[in-house]
């Protein structure tokens, strides 16, 4: 996945929310490099293992997973010739004896976790390793009874700290030395057993001072007596750190011998880890597992963005079964930006073998790739505009964007010209389809909604708003396209009914009449508007190039009369009209197209669709050709003749 999409979707929050459940800083880092898979095998793969962990841990929260921090940088000192330390050797010994835990525990855990289970065969014991290190390290020291001759040296040690202790307690209990010694306590300095004696008494004790109080009132003295002892105690110690030496290196090289089997356990247990961190995880969110597909069909049952909790509305979401686009319209903080940000990054979890906080039976598409332009994208640096940063983006996008992709796209069109920028966003819906590409999009243009409820493989949405409390629902509703509300909103606060009625004239160029019914909002279509709906969505259909479009669908009937009603396509135009006036005596046809009537010459022609499945029987042609005004002078001219009385019609 490209990095755009990833912090887009803010798909590196949930990695750091993974991190926290993590034991080992190893596992940490395997989540910080964590990415979604393209491969539906490997998916399932990691899907099985996250709910095999959460079977288990829903019968036991205590998984014996070792502690592995500093094992790494443990198995690089063998190879350079260095001794491992007691405290190194300990940790080791952690693991080894968790490697017997986890089989223990595992033991009954098939039933549940067979997949899971599975890979505790992989984990070595070691008991010879384990025994060894066991029998020569207690809390953190070589142990005595490691080797025999330590043993010896630490019992010789042991007698001569003794007749040294001795010796010191004499003089400090002897009448003699009882007046000069500041305190009744035997101490120790560089390692060399001393007793305190007042300063002023200093020359009367036969011995080495080693060190003085700070005050300078009390000095330290090794009593000559003593002395001889303390050597053949350091001597001893010699020995002892030489025999010391001797057990740790023995134990190092067991372990550099097992370096591959330790290696392999530390590997099968940091991966323990990570899937009982995702496990964890999906118990905090109630997560549940999906069913995945490669058939871009995507199916969210009451889904929650996992950064939201319990604050997310449950999102009901679809995708790929009878549309491949899906266009969200509503007003702004109406949850349209939560709406596609959801879809995204349960997506990306999901690739990623997590759980996603969804009803049961949801599935998901395997995607590719996830291509992602959302929010503000102002760059400074590079002296780029929210819309030319969006821009820049989109032209990537249609670059890559294929099959297998999902494309995010919101506010579409946004941040430019209105007119121009509703072109611009049909024409990369448009190149987007042709390209096979899944599409999720938001926009406020009306047009764009009549282009989605007309054109073959798009669908409107929209996201629910209370006009009674004017606060969003934050609910989407697939079939229907939504609106930004404004003059709702207007008109509920109170503003004038003429006053909206000429902004959307204004807007629109067309005529709607509001009326407050039960505190709610009633629209009138005007019988004009209504008329034009059926040509609205033929125009519409015109715009786009069904790239999947079947041979059969699309028929070249060049010989053929056509009939008033029929669409053709018109080769000479690239596009699509209605047969308005029959053939005449050049062969040609009038052509409803653009508003506007062509003459175009049959050979130039070919049927789409006949206008029997278009219309009704009987259906009154003059509705889709004719305007309004006309009509109703028609009507007039087919009365009684009125004395005096002129009709003009308007011609095109």
């Amino acid at each position: 996945m490209n990095i755009q999409t990833i912090n887009m979707l803010e798909y590196n929050k949930i990695k750091e929310i993974l991190s926290t459940y993590a034991i080992n800083q190893i596992t940490r880092d395997r989540f910080i490099e964590l990415l979604p898979s393209n491969q539906p095998s490997i998916i399932e793969t990691w899907l099985l293992e996250t709910t095999e962990a959460v079977n288990i841990l829903e019968k036991s929260s205590s998984v014996p997973i070792a502690n592995l921090n500093g094992l790494e940088q443990i198995l690089k000192i063998p190879p350079k010739g260095l001794n491992l330390s007691p405290d190194q050797l300990t940790l080791l010994l952690g693991l080894l004896e968790n490697v017997s835990k986890m089989q223990r525990f595992m033991k009954d855990k098939a039933i549940v976790a067979p997949n899971i289970v599975s890979y505790v065969y992989s984990m070595f014991d070691l008991t010879d390793l384990k025994d060894e290190i066991y029998r020569c390290i207690r809390n953190g020291k070589v142990d005595d009874h490691a080797s025999k001759s330590l043993s010896k040296i630490r019992k010789k040690i042991a007698v001569a700290e003794e007749r040294i202790k001795s010796k010191l307690e004499s003089m400090l209990k002897s009448a003699a030395y009882r007046d000069m010694m500041q305190d009744q306590m035997i101490s120790m300095r560089d390692g060399r057993y001393v007793i305190p004696v007042k300063s002023k008494f200093k020359r009367n004790i036969d011995g080495q001072i080693l060190d003085s109080s700070s005050s300078g009132a009390t000095v330290y003295i090794e009593p000559n007596d003593v002395r001889k002892l303390q050597t053949e105690i350091n001597i001893l110690k010699a020995e002892e750190e030489i025999e010391i030496s001797q057990v740790l290196s023995i134990l190092t090289g067991m372990v550099a011998g097992y370096e591959r089997e330790i290696s392999i356990t530390m590997e099968a247990m940091s991966h323990y880890d990570f899937i009982f961190t995702k496990a964890k995880y999906s118990r905090s969110m109630n997560g549940k597992t999906v069913k995945i597909n490669a058939e871009n069909r995507t199916d969210i049952k009451n889904g929650r963005h996992p950064l939201l909790g319990d604050n997310g509305i449950p999102l009901t979401f679809s995708l790929g079964k009878t549309y491949q686009a899906l266009v969200i319209t509503g007003p702004n903080t109406g949850g349209k930006t939560v709406a596609i940000k959801t879809v995204g990054l349960l997506t990306l979890m999901v690739q990623s073998g997590l759980h996603v906080p969804v009803d049961e039976g949801s599935e998901f598409a395997v995607f590719r790739q996830v291509f992602v332009d959302i929010g503000d994208g102002q760059s400074i640096e590079q002296s780029l505009s929210t819309f030319s940063s969006h821009m820049t983006n989109i032209i990537s996008i249609l670059k890559q964007a294929g099959p297998q992709d999902l494309v995010i796209l919101d506010e579409l069109g946004a941040g430019t010209d209105p007119a121009e920028g509703m072109g611009l966003a049909v024409s990369i819906l448009e190149k987007l389809y042709s390209q096979g590409a899944m599409i999720l999009a938001t926009t406020h243009f009306s047009e764009i909604k009549e282009f989605a409820d007309s054109t073959a493989g798009f669908e409107n949405g929209s996201m629910e708003f209370d006009l009674d409390t004017l606060h969003p629902l934050y609910r989407l509703t697939i079939g229907k396209a939504g609106s930004s509300q404004a003059f709702s909103i207007a008109m509920k606060l109170g503003m004038e009914d003429d006053l909206i009625q000429r902004a959307r004239m204004i807007t629109y160029h067309k005529n709607k009449s509001y009326q407050h019914v039960d505190n709610k909002e009633t629209i009138i279509l005007s019988t004009n508007e209504m008329d034009n709906l059926s040509m609205l969505r033929e125009k519409a259909k015109s715009k786009i190039k069904k790239p999947h479009m079947k041979p059969e669908q699309v028929k070249v009937h060049q010989d053929e009369l056509f009939k008033i009603g029929d669409r053709v396509f018109v080769t000479s135009l690239k596009t699509a009209g209605i047969i308005q006036e029959a053939e005449n005596k050049q062969g040609e046809y009038g052509v409803f197209v653009n508003d506007q009537l062509h003459f175009v010459h049959k050979k130039r022609l070919k049927l789409h669709i006949e206008g029997k499945m278009l219309y009704p029987d009987n259906y009154d042609m003059d509705i889709v050709f004719e305007t309004k005004e006309n009509r109703k002078k028609n009507k007039w001219m087919t009365k009684r003749h009125v004395e005096g009385l002129s009709i003009e019609r308007d011609m095109e």
